[in-house]
């Protein structure tokens, strides 16, 4: 996977590999204080809770996306086959890295990965106003669902039921798996 030219050089993506998914945990943990930052002292608790393990996620259907830098994995994507449907469930970065390009650039990797294993489309559950959320993802071509399929409905419920919804209006966005990302 060759990351767009917009990426800072030195960032290399690629495929997990088993030695990559000992970091991943840390990765997503890094992101903990932004949330904080962010939401204050009334911050749903599942925001700030460990992340699980980079091994667990590789149990699931679907594929794992690293970024590193200098053979350092600072970042990553993970998406899920949901009953046939590809799912970015999580996109973490550490902050150290973040106004770089990584995120855009993975979220590329994910997508141009999910056309090769035949998806058309890509969906993804965020905070609709967070600027790292939902805006971000809009720039990146993403739209709000307004009317979710039942897989949908049922990812948004969960959502909701681990109390993400405490700090602001989750959705679901989705968009094709081709196109150009830099609308």
């Amino acid at each position: 996977m060759t990351p767009p030219a917009r990426v800072t050089p030195g960032i290399t993506l690629r495929l997990a590999r088993p030695s990559d998914l000992r970091h991943l945990a840390a990765v997503e943990d890094s992101g903990g204080p932004m949330f904080a930052e962010a939401f204050g002292e009334d911050i749903a608790p599942v925001l700030l809770s460990p992340a699980g393990s980079g091994f667990d996620r590789a149990l699931l259907p679907g594929f794992i996306v690293v970024a590193g830098v200098d053979r350092e994995v600072v970042g990553f994507a993970h998406v899920l086959d949901v009953e046939g449907h590809a799912h970015l469930e999580q996109i973490s970065v550490v902050p150290e890295q973040g106004r770089r390009g990584i995120g855009s650039a993975l979220v590329a990797a994910v997508l141009e990965e999910a056309r090769w294993q035949g998806y058309d489309e890509m969906s993804l559950c965020t905070y609709r106003d967070l600027p790292w959320n939902g805006p971000f993802y809009a720039g990146l071509g993403f739209v709000e669902v307004a009317e979710l399929e039942p897989w949908q409905r049922r990812l948004h419920e969960h959502e909701i039921a681990l109390g993400l919804e405490h700090n602001g209006a989750r959705i679901v966005m989705t968009r094709p798996v081709r196109g150009r990302l830099d609308r």
